[in-house]
């Protein structure tokens, strides 16, 4: 034999093994309960690491190394409540309460702006202040806004290649929200919004040329938006200049990139970072990111990147397997939500985009923004126990000690409506 002949031998069994393990992984996804397993294990993780770094991220700051983290995990704990609540309640009973929470999101956001109200931080008044405890009713907002829009587009998607349907009474409604948050001020949620507002629109089947013209003037607003404000230009500024003051307005900025340089490949070790001691303002909350990048190096943000890669293909998968064209949009644009808010926020750490105040989903402290996208979790995962091959599987085969345990119903198999008459429609 050959010495080629070994190496030969090793390189073909590589390939059968990977061969293998692909087919493994084909067989894998094709099961049933695929992307409820994905789910739970993304949500799980991303929220066990935020919790571990909201801790190293905010252990030096004033008074208790602690503070933040109790306070973190309390929000977690009332999170995991709504988890439970979007996990169980049945989709059409969240339709139907859809244009109630909606109402209730909008007269959150007018009282809100009444001073003796709503309560001012960072520059914005746009919370709700019961002693220790803050709540932003914007967050919620942006849930109603799905549920509602989602189930006005699903209803409309018969018509929705003409501008007139496509636009009303979503983007007006979404307009008077715009509006409320400009006079917050709160750029970081306008945008927020702005992007569920897309997302319902191109996942509801909105014209191509209609998504072309409102990204445009979305954009062009936000630009505005952007210089009316001084704070807000000069992020702009120091974005667009590379002489800009690091001691200025790209201070939050360039100590992000010394941060995310410290780190390296694996990092400089959890909870050893430098940046968060006064360097880095808001370490725990908009820049966290950084924090990751510094302690735990690239295959920490790697880590991190991945987990939000997951969530994207999983929520795609569970709106694309989905027969219910309501609960598609739903999990269609919360899924966008979450990926691009994330995107943006990391993208603004890393230095690619001008610095929004958006926060990393699960990993950033705050406690409304963690609550909410708890909830959010929970109604994806109760999007992926109604897949059809799911709620199959679980009829025939039976829940699991856990689904027991939680008493949760069954899955019921999605069934249309029954086509109204055009008479009866008058």
């Amino acid at each position: 034999m050959s010495p080629a002949a070994p190496d030969r031998t090793l390189g073909q069994a590589a390939v059968t093994g990977t061969r293998g393990a692909v087919r493994r992984l084909r067989r894998w996804l094709r099961r049933p309960l695929t992307s409820l397993h994905l789910i739970l294990g993304v949500f799980g993780l991303l929220t066990l690491f935020g919790l571990v770094m909201v801790l190293s991220a905010s252990s030096v700051g004033d008074g208790s190394s602690y503070s933040v983290f109790t306070r973190q995990l309390m929000f977690c704990a009332v999170g995991l409540v709504l988890f439970y609540v979007g996990l169980r309640v049945p989709p059409r009973r969240l339709r139907a309460a859809a244009p109630v929470l909606l109402i209730i999101g909008l007269v959150a956001l007018v009282l809100v702006l009444i001073p003796g109200i709503g309560a001012v931080r960072g520059g914005a008044r746009s919370w709700f202040a019961f002693g220790p405890v803050s709540l932003q009713p914007s967050e919620g907002v942006k849930i109603a806004l799905t549920l509602w829009g989602a189930h006005v587009l699903a209803a409309r998607r018969a018509v929705m290649h003409r501008w007139k349907h496509a636009l009303n009474p979503v983007v007006p409604v979404t307009l008077v929200i715009f509006t409320l948050l400009v006079l917050e001020p709160d750029l970081g949620m306008t945008i927020s919004v702005g992007i569920i507002m897309f997302a319902l629109l191109y996942f509801g089947g909105a014209p191509v040329k209609l998504l072309a013209l409102i990204a445009g003037g979305g954009l062009a607003g936000a630009v505005i938006l952007g210089l009316t404000a001084g704070y807000r230009a000069s992020r702009i500024t120091a974005f667009l200049s590379s002489s800009a003051d690091p001691l200025g307005p790209a201070y939050q900025a360039t100590q992000a990139l010394y941060a995310l340089a410290d780190g390296g490949l694996f990092g400089v070790g959890l909870g050893q970072g430098r940046a968060k001691w006064d360097y880095l303002p808001n370490a725990h909350n908009d820049f966290i990111f950084a924090i990751i990048g510094e302690e735990l190096g690239l295959v920490g943000a790697g880590a991190v990147l991945a987990l939000f890669a997951t969530l994207a293909y999983t929520g795609m998968r569970i709106a694309a397997r989905n027969t219910d064209p309501w609960l598609r949009i739903v999990v269609a644009t919360s899924t966008a939500g979450l990926v691009v808010q994330a995107s943006i926020n990391i993208g603004y750490v890393v230095g690619l985009l001008p610095v929004t105040g958006l926060q990393l989903p699960l990993i950033s402290s705050g406690g409304t923004s963690l609550v909410v996208t708890m909830f959010l979790f929970g109604l994806l995962t109760n999007a992926a126990r109604h897949e059809p091959e799911a709620v199959a599987a679980l009829r025939k085969d039976g829940q699991g000690r856990l689904a027991k345990l939680l008493r949760l119903p069954l899955p019921q198999p999605y069934r249309a409506p029954a086509p109204v008459s055009r008479w009866a429609a008058r």
